[in-house]
Order: structure tokens, then sequence, then C-alpha cells
């Protein structure tokens, strides 16, 4: 019973400030426009570039296309730049992607997104730690910019969350984000900035299949 309690007050505070979006935002759901084929998203490598060190992620496009094609597209046209990771419960996970970070206003944090929300992409990829998955509100199809990296294997979120891709280097960098003092609504006291962001083509030990 314990058990039970505790994952499903864990599965609240991942989806809270997402929810808290859902109420705010009158975005629709768009349908991206095409920007050249899915191959161009093959074999990628994000390197995220950030105040308290490197964390590189490598994608899944076979298990999760949209939501890789949104993730790249945005980290190219610089929106996570300046963003912070604006949530961190040790034990569990780091989140950020929220543009609303860039402003001192900190009661709008966790609330943003990039306008486009995408259709849930669940699959057979375990949150094991390290796994990097879209953040969303109540409503499956509600993931826009919003991400987080488990720091803990969290079964427990498997196929109601869609996982994307997997931290190659950097989880030392992860554990220290998770492990600074925070607040309320785990808000760090000195966030994590996302200094930059840049895709390139994986490198021969950066590829393979997703993990079982």
């Amino acid at each position: 019973m314990k058990r039970l309690v505790y994952l499903s007050l864990a599965l609240m505070l991942l989806a809270g400030s997402q929810i808290i979006a859902a109420t705010k935002s009158t975005a629709k759901t768009k349908t991206a426009k095409k920007k050249g084929t899915m191959s161009d998203y093959q074999n990628k490598v994000a390197e995220i570039h950030t105040t308290a060190g490197e964390i590189d992620i490598r994608f899944f496009p076979e298990a999760a296309p949209n939501h890789v094609k949104n993730f790249i597209d945005l980290a190219q046209k610089g929106f996570y730049n300046g963003t912070k990771f604006h949530r961190v419960i040790p034990g569990f996970m780091i989140q950020g992607g929220d543009p609303n970070t860039k402003s001192p206003d900190v009661n709008t944090w966790g609330t943003g997104g990039s306008g486009t929300h995408l259709k849930a992409e669940f699959n057979a990829i375990p949150h094991k730690r390290g796994v990097v998955s879209m953040a969303r509100a109540q409503d499956p199809n509600s993931a826009s910019s919003q991400f987080f990296i488990v720091v803990k294997d969290s079964n427990f979120l498997d196929r109601q969350y869609t996982v994307f891709g997997q931290a190659t280097k950097g989880m030392d960098v992860a554990d220290k984000i998770v492990n600074a003092p925070r607040g309320a609504n785990d808000r760090p006291n000195s966030p994590t900035t996302i200094e930059r962001i840049v895709i390139r083509d994986a490198r021969a030990d950066e590829k393979g299949p997703a993990p079982k």
C-alpha cells in the first residue's frame, strides 16, 4: 500500500506544473510543418551545455519520431537557450524546457511551452536511469517543449509518458542538478541554466538499439 501511495504521489508531482500549463494555456494542438524527412533526424545527438556541465543525449526516432523531430527542431532554433531546469526531485528526475523560466517571474515557471502540442507516442522503452522523456499535463496529447531526465529507474512511468532519448554522457551533471538545494514546488534555489544545445551526428559508440 505504501508503494502504491508513493507511485501515485510521484505521478502527481511529475504532472503538476504541466497541469497548470494546460489550464492556463490557450494553445491548440498544431500539426508541425514538414521540414525535410525523418532520415534527417536519424543518428543524432544533442549536446546540452549547461551552467553545471554537459549532458549528451541520443534519440530514438524509431520509437517516437514526432517527439524527436520536435526536440531537435526547437533546439536548432535556439528555443531552449537560456531556459532552466526548474524542477528537481532527488531520487526521481530533473525537468526543464519551459521558456517561461527565462523570466524572473517564478510563478509562471512550469506552465509554458512552444505553442505546439504533440500526440502521445507511448512506447516500450522503460524509464530507466538516464532516459529522457516528455512532460505533459493530464491530457496524453499535451506534451510540448518540457522534458525530463530520470536519475533513478522509474518504471511506474512506462507507457504513460513518451520516451524519446537517453543520456550518453553527463549523468554526473544530472545528479549534481537534482541534488541542489530546493524550495517550494521542487524549484532549485539556484537553477541550472541551459546555455545552448548543439545537434550533431552520433558517433559509433552513441548508436545502437533502445534499452529494454
